[in-house]
């Protein structure tokens, strides 16, 4: 699952400007952050295509502007823009005809939950269609190159197709005595082969074009004056133009072609163990997962570490650990079959690709080597020396888009292995929580919600004017995957960033109902204190939504109390204005929190249904001076003055209380009274006493 989603750049066409609202709080509750324009005729449109949008969802009809003409001014413009059609109805012959017309998909209204996963398919098609037009740019500037690399290449380089030269390069066209590549237009290859190797040439190049490798001949060529001279042959498969053909190096036979061979063969090894070595691995990685994208041929990569490898390296000594791992790479050699391609790939690390086997195929294998590696006695001069593997496992298929990712992810694979001597294999679904456990906090935000793992604590709200009701403020709090508390500032404030805000606060109101109905069962009188975030106030799917939820539960509405930050109502001042509106109608209560800091702060309370004030914590944290004591004073009093009940947290401790109580303060709340708690355990009756 993808977690960091772009902002969407989303068209709506839709008449009333509630269900076009209604529309974009779907997305926003299905993770998605928007930026919608809402069309309101064919100008608009012409005006609004010339910016860049990811989606239409049009109404099944306008007044201002039908959505056929929509369509195809989109089509028009060859704008890729997916379309989205609504319909009255679920009639067959109007999907096909909105599927005619241009559109992507046609559902009918109301379908929100089909809505939204017909427009997660068309965002992320539309994903894949820029990335394959980025990349195709990039491969025809790349093929700009590669041409003028061949043009200007000392190797004598061309390309034959069924045997025909298609293409040679300045090189090539010198070493056979040839003043144009015309001459060699559709010229077959062997005849620039001497008559007496031609017979070799030709059975070399059946069997090569069966066998797809790359390969080296060693025969007589023909110049155009009819000179022969010795040519070495490197074949490799190509394409060229678009065509599969086979690409043909050739350099000419000198004494020291062994000792280029040789070269050529200690450039692509590691020196310890004769294995290849990183560089090569990851040309050959590179080629499988081409091979993995364009044939659908699987392949598996296996990240083999040696556990312990610092305390085996100063226990056994730099030339000690070299006996070793070279005894360790013939035991690799001995156990994979001779098409698997095995590396030294870091210190204590070693790479095995196997073509053709996917993840499932290669656990036997793995598991076998593990046991055999495990039992095995390495004779390190004369000492005797154990150890064992931890090995992540990996898949090469039409999926991979780079090699790099499988080696990743094979690597934390391995690194999940913590007591060593395993196997661990990747399994996409697991992507989330190996996020998670590498920090991301998006991850665990995204786990949290999928598993229900996130935490609820409650903090008694304790009246100074003698309330018996049971009040607490619901605080949510993420564990990582170590199970350690992540500040809630900080996945609070990605939360938000990344869309999921409305859907935790969804989880949070949901659990704290159910609680809540629980608890009350037991003859509390209790309320809850639950916050809302911005994201929230925005939401005009929130209030129907919460009065089912809360008849389902068979609660009072008085029984909860809906947090706002003084900074957020400020911000979304009309959408925080219907909102407490709507939710005094349910007979739901209303706090605005952080009270006090904004410059005109008794504005705000002029639009806003409010029943608790809860004054910013800054208040609480500075009552030392006569001065601070006297602005909280002024501040309660003017609340007190428009009927508001009064909150002060971050009381911590009873110096403060006295001053608190003269002041008329309703409600304290802080460590000195008690913290955050799992469970709603205060005794509130303790206070009256």
């Amino acid at each position: 699952m993808a977690i960091e989603k772009k902002t969407i750049r989303l068209l709506i066409l839709e008449d009333s400007q509630n269900e076009a609202e209604r529309l974009v709080s779907l997305f926003r509750n299905a993770g998605r952050a928007t930026r919608v324009h809402r069309l309101t005729s064919s100008d608009d449109l012409a005006e609004a295509l010339q910016q860049s949008w990811d989606l239409l969802i049009a109404a099944p009809s306008s007044e201002n502007l039908e959505p056929s003409e929509a369509i195809t001014a989109i089509r028009r413009q060859a704008k890729d823009i997916p379309v989205i059609q609504l319909l009255v109805g679920n009639d067959s012959d109007d999907v096909t005809e909105a599927l005619t017309l241009g559109a992507q998909d046609a559902l009918p209204q109301g379908e929100d939950e089909r809505l939204i996963l017909v427009a997660n398919r068309e965002l992320a098609n539309l994903e894949e269609r820029r990335a394959r037009r980025t990349a195709e740019v990039a491969l025809r500037e790349a093929e700009k190159r590669c041409q003028l690399l061949l043009d200007s290449s000392v190797d004598s380089i061309t390309y034959v197709h069924d045997g025909m030269h298609v293409y040679a390069n300045r090189s090539y066209l010198q070493l056979f005595g040839y003043e144009d590549a015309d001459e060699l237009e559709g010229m077959p290859m062997i005849d620039l082969i001497a008559s007496a190797d031609q017979g070799r040439f030709k059975d070399f190049l059946k069997n090569y074009q069966s066998s797809e490798g790359g390969a080296e001949l060693a025969c007589s060529g023909m110049k155009a004056s009819g000179q022969d001279f010795q040519a070495r042959m490197g074949f490799s498969q190509a394409t060229y133009d678009g065509e599969p053909c086979i690409q043909v190096v050739i350099r000419g036979e000198s004494g020291n072609a062994e000792l280029e061979e040789k070269l050529r063969e200690i450039s692509s090894q590691d020196l310890v163990t004769g294995l290849f070595n990183r560089t090569h691995f990851i040309e050959l990685l590179d080629a499988a997962a081409q091979r993995a994208v364009s044939n659908s041929e699987p392949a598996n990569l296996a990240y083999v570490r040696v556990d312990r490898y610092p305390a085996l390296l100063a226990e056994v000594g730099l030339a000690g650990i070299d006996l070793l791992l070279t005894d360790l790479a013939n035991l690799l050699r001995q156990h994979f079959p001779r098409d698997a391609q095995l590396a030294r790939f870091g210190d204590g690390v070693f790479a095995v690709l196997q073509p053709g086997q996917t993840p499932e195929q290669s656990q036997d294998s793995l598991h076998s080597l593990l046991k055999k590696i495990e039992s095995h006695l390495f004779d390190v001069s004369g000492r005797t020396v154990q150890t064992t593997l931890s090995i992540g496992s990996a898949g090469l298929n039409e999926t991979t888009a780079k090699a790099q990712e499988v080696i990743n992810r094979a690597h934390r694979c391995a690194d999940e292995l913590s007591e060593g001597n395993g196997l661990n294999v990747y399994c996409p679904a697991s992507e989330l929580a190996a996020a998670a456990n590498r920090g991301n906090v998006l991850a665990m935000l995204q786990q949290a919600l999928d598993n229900n793992q996130f935490r609820l604590l409650f903090q008694p709200i304790i009246s100074l004017r003698g309330d018996n009701n049971e009040h607490y403020e619901v605080l949510l709090r993420l564990l990582n995957p170590q199970g350690k508390e992540v500040p809630p500032s900080e996945f609070l404030s990605a939360a938000l960033d990344a869309g999921l805000a409305e859907k935790i606060d969804r989880w949070v109101i949901l659990n704290s109902i159910k609680l809540l109905a629980d608890h009350r069962a037991k003859g509390h009188n209790t309320c809850l204190f639950v916050h809302l975030s911005s994201a929230s106030l925005q939401d005009q799917t929130l209030l129907p939504w919460l009065s089912v939820a809360l008849k389902a539960a068979r609660l009072p509405s008085d029984a909860l109390a809906f947090q706002i930050n003084e900074p957020d109502a400020i911000a979304y001042l009309k959408q925080t204005k219907a909102l407490t509106q709507g939710l005094a109608e349910l007979h739901c209560k209303v706090t605005l929190c952080q009270f006090g800091c904004a410059l005109n702060p008794f504005n705000t309370l002029k639009y806003m249904n409010v029943d608790y004030v809860k004054i910013d914590g800054s208040y609480s944290q500075d009552l030392s001076t006569a001065e601070s004591q006297e602005a909280l004073k002024t501040l309660l009093a003017s609340l007190h003055a428009q009927a508001k009940l009064t909150i002060v947290p971050f009381v911590e401790s009873a110096s403060v209380l006295a001053t608190l109580w003269q002041a008329g303060v309703n409600y304290i709340q802080g460590y000195y009274l008690q913290g955050p708690s799992q469970s709603m355990d205060y005794d509130f009756s303790a206070g009256d006493e």
